[in-house]
């Protein structure tokens, strides 16, 4: 709902308690890291899209997303290591964000 309500502030909010209440919850942390990215809180998204990547080594998708949170902090020399390893795993660029498939893998 806040996602499609483009209101990424509030949704970090709700989603960083569900965070801290299951750590290793990968769908919440991906959402998280996604709130974020888009309310431009790029330190929290790097720190939480890492913290992604180590619940989740083979995540293409979440290498891509850290290379491009890095990307944005003007640190391209760092992202191109992850965006390297993304296209390794077969990962695609991230253009768009679907949150609505991960949304359902909070319960």
């Amino acid at each position: 709902m806040f996602f499609e309500a483009k209101d990424y502030p509030e949704a970090a909010r709700i989603l960083a308690s569900i965070v801290e209440a299951e750590p290793a919850n990968r769908a919440a942390v991906e959402l998280l890291g996604r709130a974020y990215f888009h309310s431009a809180q790029l330190g929290r998204a790097e720190e939480t899209f890492r913290r992604l990547v180590e619940l989740d080594p083979v995540n293409g998708w979440a290498c891509e997303a850290l290379a491009r949170t890095l990307e944005r902090r003007s640190r391209p020399e760092e992202a191109e290591r992850y965006r390297k390893l993304a296209v390794a795993m077969g990962a695609e660029q991230v253009t768009a964000v679907d949150v609505s498939v991960y949304a359902a893998n909070l319960d």
